[in-house]
């Protein structure tokens, strides 16, 4: 039985983001009549008083928290005191105003780069504390953690009804293609793309060796698994969310050379990082404790955001 009414408000931060697009369509074609998605145009979440505001105005009954300031290895390495900065704020300050709301239940979306960066293969959850993270996601992913240890204080002190979900590499329909920012599989949909405009093709670069391996989850999947968290999970330890299988970048980026028909040369740009070297979930708990198990093949998730991208541009 679910902990959530379908008629309570649920509050989805960052839901016009890629991921909450997808969460707000999973709430609403589950019957879920009160969905509320806010972005960064809506409350500035960095700020405490905006965040006050915010909880005033709507009165929700469950937030899920999706909203952070985030981007590839490029972006991290730009960036780490602001992305560390606004991702501790934006989550402490709801966690902090939201336990003093009467909140049904606090949904915490973290990231796998919490996780060490030689984590043994594939990563239990309770491996998460065992070390740091791989140096260029560290900030974002410290960040994550300490919002993480925050909801379990928070329910070990207060009472605080918030649980974890950590998601895989996420891709799908309506991800970010814009190249400064974007991660591994629409920044080489957008390079496959360009390239394609020329005959005969131009060649592609890609960072890293091609060695490093990858996890990634659909984003229809993972929004799925986020709203089974929120209506029957009350335990704040992180459950992993994904497939459990990983794919190499260099065979990624074959997959997608041949999904899309480029014909031209690829090149490997080995004096950039490659980041962790491997990324992989163990998918248990969410199978114990959520019932949970991904739909959606890679290959088929891959050819539907293809065909997002194409109907898009």
């Amino acid at each position: 039985m679910s902990d959530i009414d379908k008629n309570d408000i649920v509050v989805v931060t960052g839901g016009t983001g890629f991921l909450g697009k997808a969460v707000v369509a999973n709430l609403k074609s589950n019957g879920y009549t009160n969905v509320v998605p806010i972005g960064s145009a809506d409350y500035d979440l960095r700020n405490m008083s905006a965040v006050g505001a915010m909880y005033n105005h709507k009165q929700p009954s469950a937030v899920i928290h999706l909203a952070a300031t985030v981007g590839g290895i490029g972006a991290n390495k730009e960036n780490p005191g602001r992305f560390m900065y606004e991702n501790l704020a934006m989550g402490a300050n709801l966690i902090e105003e939201g336990r003093h709301q009467n909140l049904k239940k606090f949904v915490m979306v973290g990231t796998v780069c919490a996780y060490p960066k030689f984590t043994p293969v594939p990563f239990k959850e309770e491996d998460i504390w065992s070390g740091y993270p791989e140096e260029t996601n560290a900030p974002y992913g410290i960040a994550k953690k300490a919002l993480m240890q925050l909801i379990i204080s928070y329910k070990e002190q207060y009472g605080f009804n918030g649980v974890n979900v950590i998601p895989v590499n996420m891709y799908g329909p309506n991800d970010n293609f814009d190249p400064k920012i974007s991660h591994v599989i629409p920044a080489l949909i957008l390079k496959f793309h360009e390239a394609m405009q020329k005959e005969p093709h131009d060649p592609v670069s890609v960072w890293g060796t091609g060695s490093a391996s990858r996890e990634f989850l659909y984003a229809e999947d993972c929004a799925e698994a986020i709203r089974i968290a929120m209506e029957i999970h009350n335990d704040p330890q992180p459950i992993n969310i994904g497939t459990g299988q990983e794919i190499t970048i260099k065979n990624l980026v074959h997959l997608l050379a041949e999904e899309m028909g480029y014909k031209g040369h690829m090149v490997f740009d080995t004096s950039k990082p490659d980041g962790q070297p491997r990324r992989c979930l163990d998918v248990t708990r969410a199978a114990e404790k959520l019932g949970f198990t991904c739909k959606t093949s890679f290959q088929e998730g891959i050819r539907k955001t293809i065909e997002w991208f194409h109907g898009d541009n």
